[in-house]
């Protein structure tokens, strides 16, 4: 796992980041429950609902918001160039591993991942605030670029190519067709299934799993770092998360399928398993 330029690392523990909420170039941003937020919250972290993070257009809401909307929400937070960005959620890593997709395709490549989020701080009983920080709106422009983004025709295209992993990251009723939400069941031929709770550690705050055991889980599936990985589940929620698990186990590249099952069982060109 690399550090960034300021050696922050991208998966970041708790005590390491306590350590650093003096520092005047963090900007930290949480995805938590809005009546959480309120309750108490990391100090200085900045509040966004999953919504501001999503297209939210039927019938593949999941897809990249506009550059329009993109720059509003930076703009919101106060993004500018000199941040690093820390971002936790409370449910595991799916919103906060979006986020990082998203500042991935902006082209923001200062960031880390609170491991565990919300829950792990709390599990440690460190410090919360309930003050909301005053910001300062940012003109920071959006530039997108699709480098992280896999549009169904490249998903298409990857069902042939030996050189890349579909990972599907959707329950295993969704993937066998035994939970139907779209028009089709199943999954995408070749596509491979491992639920995104899967690399979670229940007993330790829902943090990533021991690296080694997780890469190991998924080197048996064929999710192996020397493939293109291309991840999705129904809305790229829960693929938020399993795009963060392979960029901290070092994939040489991941991209995330934003249009996910919820574009793809929804055309009726496209083919399906089950």
């Amino acid at each position: 796992m690399a550090d960034n330029p300021q050696h922050i690392p991208l998966l970041l523990e708790p005590e390491q980041l306590q350590g650093l909420l003096k520092e005047p170039s963090l900007l930290i941003i949480d995805i938590c429950n809005p009546d959480r937020y309120l309750e108490g919250h990391i100090e200085g972290a900045v509040h966004i609902s999953p919504g501001e993070t999503q297209l939210g257009t039927p019938p593949a809401p999941g897809k990249m918001p506009t550059q329009e909307s993109l720059e509003q929400l930076c703009q919101k937070i106060g993004l500018t160039d000199d941040h690093h960005v820390i971002v936790y959620d409370d449910e595991g890593g799916g919103w906060a591993g979006r986020f990082i997709w998203l500042l991935d395709s902006i082209g923001h490549t200062r960031y880390s991942y609170l491991n565990g989020g919300y829950l792990a701080w709390e599990a440690e009983k460190r410090p919360l605030t309930q003050a909301s920080p005053v910001v300062s709106r940012s003109h920071y422009n959006v530039r997108i670029n699709h480098n992280h983004t896999a549009a169904i025709e490249e998903v298409l295209e990857a069902i042939t190519e030996s050189s890349t992993v579909i990972w599907d990251a959707r329950s295993p009723q969704e993937y066998k067709g035994e939970k139907v939400l779209a028009a089709k069941k199943g999954h995408i031929p070749g596509a491979i299934n491992y639920e995104w709770t899967q690399a979670m550690d229940p007993k330790n705050s829902l943090r990533l799993k021991d690296h080694s055991e997780l890469q190991a889980s998924l080197d048996a599936l064929g999710i192996t770092t020397d493939k293109k990985v291309i991840t999705h589940c129904q809305t790229h929620h829960r693929s938020g998360f399993t795009y963060l698990v392979a960029k901290v186990l070092g994939y040489r590249e991941v991209k995330a399928y934003d249009g996910s099952w919820s574009e793809w069982g929804n055309r009726p060109e496209t083919p399906v398993e089950f």
